[in-house]
């Protein structure tokens, strides 16, 4: 990791509130944030490397974030809006209920077994990222609105008849972690790949076992019959 530089990343005075500020240098500071630090750490990556990264002033990216914290949460934040938008979630209640949710697990895997997620979920457990509570922050900016978003979908499939749910947050929270699985932990050990599958069949196996096991327990008769 390159060294950390301190004094050039305090807090600047931002903008005034009343002030446009130009959306497309936003994305390109949110870009450049997100490759640097799966590069080189937190830590590692000063707002003077972003602002360069993006080719805008320092000044602009304190004016957009404020500090190297939020702007963290926010890239994270990005990521996940952009890798599973709330389209992934509409109701479609013509779509069988399994078939609606093989495509949110899929969705989901497919962005957490992303290498630039890999490396950003070793990232986070880094004992720099524990003691700045940033792990925390990424988890509210990112699976946290994921799994917000799935406890509104399963409220609309519970309306409708398709699944039984007492405690639908738990719930919400048990589909993700099947869905990841001891095949993410491996992705994010580097020793996931079973020689006797293709990494594509292993997944699908998996995402689909995941999902069966999920309805086993909250399906109603009417979603199995």
């Amino acid at each position: 990791m390159m060294p950390s530089s301190a004094k050039n990343d305090a807090p600047r005075p931002t903008a005034s509130p009343g002030r446009p500020k130009d959306l497309a240098k936003r994305a390109a500071i949110l870009e450049a944030a997100e490759r640097l630090f799966l590069q080189h750490g937190f830590e590692g990556v000063s707002m003077d490397q972003i602002a360069a990264t993006a080719e805008v002033s320092k000044l602009t990216v304190y004016s957009h974030f404020g500090d190297k914290d939020t702007l963290f949460t926010e890239a994270a934040r990005a990521y996940c809006e952009q890798q599973m938008p709330g389209s992934v979630f509409e109701p479609a209640p013509s779509v069988p209920v399994r078939e609606r949710l093989l495509g949110i697990a899929r969705a989901f895997f497919s962005m957490i077994g992303a290498p630039e997620a890999v490396a950003g979920h070793r990232l986070l457990c880094s004992p720099q990222m524990v003691e700045k509570r940033l792990a925390g922050l990424f988890w509210e900016a990112g699976p946290g609105r994921v799994q917000k978003e799935f406890s509104r979908f399963l409220q609309r499939r519970i309306a409708a008849g398709d699944l039984e749910i007492d405690d639908i947050p738990r719930a919400s929270a048990q589909f993700f972690a099947l869905v990841r699985g001891e095949l993410h932990m491996r992705m994010v050990f580097d020793c996931h790949h079973d020689p006797d599958l293709g990494r594509e069949e292993q997944e699908n196996a998996h995402l689909e076992a995941s999902v069966d096991m999920f309805l086993r327990a909250y399906a109603t008769r009417r979603t199995t019959a």
